[in-house]
């Protein structure tokens, strides 16, 4: 059953759906809206942004909602969707915001085991979601926004736990990252240059690539592996040219996109074009 919330003041949606739902991306499409995909008793088979993705049980995942997502097979799912006008525009800690670790903050698909613990207490969050979906009254919104906040700060836990990620007020790379991610995300398609990104995070692009260095990435590989990605995504799932494509990401030379991609996944846009298997 999907349970569907809407605030017609602010624009706020928020779903719980569950695998019949999750049958609706059996079409690769994008996202959205800031989800998680909870897989229960048993595996879920999932493409991400053309990659396979196997979800086992007891385990959620957080997705954007640039991302595309195509479902293969598993039953017994749970869906969470949101936008920003249900949760991004709330004052949150910078670790469970919208640019916290889940969303932006993370190199890869951020993936949670539940033990079996946690595994209850998601189970008892997950219920009180739903009394409060069916619950219509004046506070109803701001229930469902704190029980929200509270599942993502579980979640970032977890994920930290996982990760080892240990943050504290004398450590900001992970705050830095987290930042640059999400400047790249708003402007990759526009902005190209490392100083570009430096200038809005009031440092130098030397100081950049110093505090990501223990990262094993640089700024302008994490600018070029967005572009990839973006360019990825609209070969395979639009009809684009790889000219008008790579208009859209900010070229106007199509041969600069062409060598960049080249570059990163040693073929050209058109030979990844050729080499993609039909989609199902």
């Amino acid at each position: 059953m999907m349970y569907f919330f809407k605030e017609f003041s602010t624009g706020a949606v928020f779903n719980i759906g569950n695998t019949k739902d999750l049958q609706a991306f059996v079409t690769p499409k994008q996202v959205d809206f800031y989800t998680f995909i909870w897989a229960n008793q048993h595996a879920i088979e999932l493409v991400i942004d053309s990659v396979p993705v196997t979800l086992p049980p007891n385990h959620i995942l957080a997705l954007t909602p640039i991302q595309y997502l195509q479902y293969r097979t598993g039953a017994d799912a749970l869906i969470y969707q949101f936008n920003r006008e249900f949760y991004c525009i709330k004052d949150h800690d910078k670790q469970v915001s919208c640019v916290g670790i889940l969303f932006f903050g993370n190199i890869n698909i951020p993936i949670i085991k539940l033990n079996t613990i946690e595994q209850h207490k998601f189970k008892i969050l997950h219920e009180v979601f739903i009394d409060e979906l069916e619950t219509k009254d004046n506070i109803q919104a701001e229930m469902l926004r704190m029980l929200m906040a509270r599942f993502i700060i579980k979640s970032t836990r977890l994920l930290k736990a996982k990760e080892g990620i240990i943050e504290t007020p004398k450590n900001t790379k992970i705050d830095l990252l987290r930042s640059f991610n999400f400047l790249v995300e708003q402007h990759f398609k526009t902005e190209h240059s490392v100083s570009f990104y430096a200038q809005q995070l009031f440092k130098s692009p030397k100081t950049l690539s110093n505090n990501f260095a223990k990262l094993n990435r640089s700024p302008l590989q994490i600018i070029h592996e967005r572009i990839i990605l973006e360019a990825k995504r609209l070969l395979t799932y639009t009809d684009k040219s790889a000219k008008e494509i790579a208009h859209d990401i900010g070229f106007e030379d199509a041969s600069h996109l062409s060598r960049l991609f080249k570059k990163y996944t040693s073929k050209s846009p058109s030979e990844f074009k050729k080499s993609l298997k039909p989609i199902d």
